[in-house]
C-alpha cells in the first residue's frame, strides 16, 4: 500500500498529550492525519497550541477545532475525509476533577463518544480505536489487573464514563459490525505531558522549591507507562481491526472479547512503581531535593495499578517496557528545554 495516497486517519484529541504523539508518529510513517480537538482550558491551551504547531510542521497534517458535542460537525468531518480508521483520544481527563465537575465528563466522554460512534457507523469506518483507562478497574484489588477481570465497580465518575465507552462501543460492534478496540491506558508520562499529572506537577514544584503532596502517605503505586510505548501499541493495534472471538461463550462470557468485532487491551508497563521512587528519580535528575508532604488518599483514587499485558503482547507482539529511570530522564530533559530552565 502506498501510504502517501492511503486513506487518512482521524485522530481526536490531537492537541492533547497522547493524541499529539500518536499523530506525530503516524505522520512520520507517511500517513495523512486529520486532527480534531476543541483546545479547551482544562489545562494550558498554549501547551496544546504548541503541540499543534509541532504537528503542523510535518507534511500530511490538517486540523479542525471542533467539540465532540457537535454531533453534526463530527459526522460531516468523518464523512468528508473517509478515513480507514479513527483513533479517538479526546476526552475530559482527570479523576479528581470529575468529582467537582461531573457534567463535563458526561458531555465529553459519553455524549461526545456517541458523536464518534454515530459518525463512524454512518461513514463506514473500518476500525475505531478509543481511549479507555486503567481507572475502570475501580475497586478491584487482584493484581495485576487483567482484561479478563470484570470491571463493574468504578470509584470515580471518570472511571464510570470510560466503562460506559466500552459498553457503548460493544453495542455498536454488535449492532452494526463496527470493529472497535478499547485502550486501557495506565499512567502515561513523557515529553509534552499534562500539567495536571504527577510527573509534571512534581518537577515544577521541586524546581520552584515548593512542597509536593504525596497521597496515601507516599504509598501509591502506579504502572507508569512511557508515551512512546503507548504510541507503539496504538499504531500496531490500529493495523489489526478488532474481530469476533470464535470461541466466545455466552454462558461463560470473556470480558475482553465478544462474538462481535470488539476488543479491549491494557496498555501498561506491567511494572508498578511507588510514588516515593518517582520523587527520588526526579530529585536525582533535577539535582534538587523535594519538600515532601504526606497526605491521605483522595476520593476516587486507588492505591495501586498494575497491568497484565498478556493480551496485548499476544495480539501485536509488543508490550511497553521503557524503565521508569530512562523515561523520567527523557521527560526532565524535555521539561527543561520547553521551559528554558
Amino acid at each position: 500500500m502506498n501510504l502517501a495516497v492511503a486513506s487518512p486517519i482521524v485522530v481526536t484529541g490531537a492537541a492533547g498529550f497522547i493524541g499529539y504523539h500518536t499523530a506525530s508518529r503516524l505522520l512520520q510513517m507517511g500517513r495523512r492525519v486529520v486532527g480534531l480537538d476543541n483546545v479547551n482550558s482544562y489545562y494550558s491551551p498554549q501547551l496544546k497550541r504548541d503541540r499543534l504547531a509541532e504537528l503542523a510542521r510535518q507534511p500530511g497534517f490538517s486540523f479542525h477545532e471542533l467539540d465532540l458535542a457537535d454531533a453534526s460537525g463530527i459526522a460531516a468531518l468523518v464523512k468528508s475525509h473517509e478515513p480507514d480508521s479513527v483513533i479517538h483520544l479526546a476526552a475530559q481527563a482527570g479523576v479528581r476533577w470529575s468529582i467537582e465537575n461531573p457534567r463535563a465528563y458526561i458531555d465529553s466522554n459519553v455524549v461526545g463518544f456517541l458523536s464518534i460512534l454515530e459518525a463512524c457507523r454512518h461513514a463506514g469506518v473500518g476500525h475505531l480505536l478509543y481511549a479507555s483507562s486503567s481507572s475502570v478497574y475501580g475497586a478491584n484489588t487482584k493484581l495485576p489487573f487483567s482484561v479478563g477481570d470484570t470491571v463493574d465497580h468504578p470509584v470515580s465518575l471518570y472511571a464510570a464514563t470510560k466503562k460506559a465507552n466500552e459498553l457503548m462501543a460493544h453495542t455498536y460492534s454488535h449492532l452494526y459490525g463496527l470493529p472497535t478496540t478499547g485502550l486501557r491506558f495506565f499512567t502515561v508520562y513523557g515529553p509534552w505531558g499534562r500539567p495536571d499529572m504527577a510527573m509534571w506537577k512534581f518537577t515544577k514544584a521541586i524546581l520552584a522549591g515548593e512542597p509536593i503532596e504525596l497521597y496515601n502517605h507516599g504509598q501509591m503505586r502506579r504502572d507508569f507507562t512511557y508515551v512512546d510505548d503507548v504510541v507503539e501499541s496504538i499504531v500496531r493495534l490500529s493495523a489489526r481491526p478488532a474481530t469476533p472471538n470464535p470461541e466466545w461463550n455466552s454462558a461463560a462470557p470473556d470480558p475482553a472479547t465478544s462474538s462481535a468485532p470488539w476488543r479491549v487491551y491494557n496498555i501498561g508497563n506491567h511494572t508498578p512503581v511507588e510514588l516515593l521512587r518517582v520523587v527520588e528519580l526526579l530529585e536525582s535528575h533535577l539535582d534538587r531535593k523535594a519538600i515532601r508532604r504526606l497526605v491521605d488518599i483522595q476520593p476516587g483514587d486507588v492505591p495501586a495499578t498494575y497491568a497484565d499485558v498478556t493480551a496485548l503482547a499476544s495480539a501485536v507482539g509488543f508490550s511497553p517496557a521503557t524503565p521508569i529511570s530512562e523515561g523520567i530522564a527523557r521527560f526532565v530533559t524535555w521539561y527543561r528545554s520547553y521551559h528554558g530552565v
